[in-house]
């Protein structure tokens, strides 16, 4: 589908904004979702005014990664290019990755032994500091250096999470890499054990076996960074970038590594941002605003206090943003776009398979038909029930990007 849409891509250039409330979706908590309850005026007079639907990030009844969602929304086939979440902080964290790195994703986490197992309470450590996690990852790095000839190295990231780098001697396929998690997505359970998902994964799976008890026994003395747990194996894929798709000078504007990771992969300029807040991604649109062409817009927090369970602060959150989007509305862009790359429901602490709301504003809308930037209200909107994977069609037609199909 991208080389299709690529090939029928257009001379014409229009500007376009894709704002990215990160697991946005949500499930009545107990009466109303997080979209529902939030005082939304100016979400909701634009819904009026903008063509609203939903879409399914991956495939109906799966739950998607952050990674795959937004390849999906970005206009990948995520089935196509399953790109692991390690190489995605890494390269959020502008970490040196060659062909030779494996980047695994990591969680400060918290175990207890009970009956000689461990078990996890706390997968994020209580969401640390970022200047604790940056002791706890020195204490690592001057711990752990080599396994079996692998060099090791472990970079700071933001709160809990951290990336871990493995640096073989030879150049690594992703068949190579396919080792399970050890993250068991729950609490009160055991880490899983880091088994070769195949024979030729083999070697990597003793490697991260082995790191695993080097880090336990390293950090062992910690009240609440005791363990870690890996996930997102992935060596550097290979992928068209979004300028040689779609002829479009673009740039993101994110606050998290990860995110600017899978924008970096895709070939987006990662535009520095002053602050953590939303005011501050703001006024870094302002400033950029002239030089590109597409804006990915992302906001994070929507997807950290659902995954907590706290539907008052996702609430707020969205609440935040509403207040900012007058000023993003004056910007004029010939294309506004606004969605989540999945649902996170505060009732599931979790991502979820739900669709997701999706509001499309131009010139071309076909509008009408929502009252509100909910859930509800966007199943009501001519855009209907459509995969991620083809929102890019949607938004280079709104900017009347692509040429006809067919004679």
């Amino acid at each position: 589908m991208h080389q299709l849409r690529s090939n029928l891509r257009n001379e014409k250039s229009n500007k376009i904004l894709l704002i990215v409330l990160d697991g946005v979706g949500g499930l009545p908590f107990p009466k109303l979702t997080e979209l529902e309850a939030a005082r939304t005026p100016n979400l909701d007079k634009l819904a009026k005014k903008s063509e609203t639907g939903s879409h399914v990030p991956v495939l109906n009844g799966l739950t998607p990664g952050s990674g795959s969602a937004h390849l999906s929304l970005f206009g990948y086939d995520p089935l196509s290019f399953d790109i692991g979440r390690g190489i995605l902080e890494a390269l959020g964290l502008d970490v040196e990755v060659t062909p030779y790195h494996l980047s695994i994703r990591g969680n400060f986490s918290t175990v207890k032994e009970e009956k000689k197992k461990l078990i996890v309470t706390d997968r994020r450590a209580g969401r640390l500091s970022n200047q604790e996690n940056k002791r706890i990852v020195k204490i690592l790095k001057q711990k752990i250096s080599k396994i079996d000839n692998v060099k090791v190295d472990f970079i700071s990231g933001i709160e809990h999470r951290f990336v871990c780098t493995l640096k073989f001697s030879k150049k690594l396929n992703s068949n190579e890499c396919l080792v399970a998690d050890t993250d068991p997505e729950n609490e009160g359970m055991e880490p899983i054990y880091p088994k070769n998902l195949n024979k030729n994964s083999l070697k990597v799976s003793k490697i991260i076996n082995k790191l695993t008890i080097l880090i336990r026994n390293s950090l062992s003395k910690e009240k609440k960074a005791n363990y870690a747990l890996l996930r997102g194996y992935s060596v550097y894929p290979l992928i068209p970038t979004f300028n040689q798709l779609y002829k479009m000078k673009t740039a993101s504007i994110v606050t998290y590594p990860m995110y600017k990771g899978i924008s970096k992969l895709v070939g987006m300029t990662s535009l520095n941002v002053p602050g953590s807040s939303i005011s501050h991604q703001l006024e870094t649109l302002k400033k950029g605003y002239k030089k590109y062409d597409f804006f990915y817009f992302h906001i994070k927090k929507t997807d950290s206090y659902g995954e907590d369970g706290n539907f008052k602060k996702k609430t707020g959150v969205i609440e935040d943003f509403d207040k900012i989007l007058p000023d993003i509305i004056k910007l004029n862009f010939d294309v506004l776009a606004i969605t989540g790359d999945h649902s996170t429901p505060a009732r599931m602490k979790s991502h979820s398979w739900h669709p997701v709301p999706v509001l499309i504003n131009s010139k071309n809308s076909f509008y009408g038909t929502s009252k509100r930037f909910t859930e509800k209200e966007c199943q009501k909107g001519t855009l209907g029930l459509f995969e991620g994977k083809y929102l890019m069609n949607f938004l280079l037609a709104h900017a009347e990007m692509l040429s006809k199909f067919g004679a």
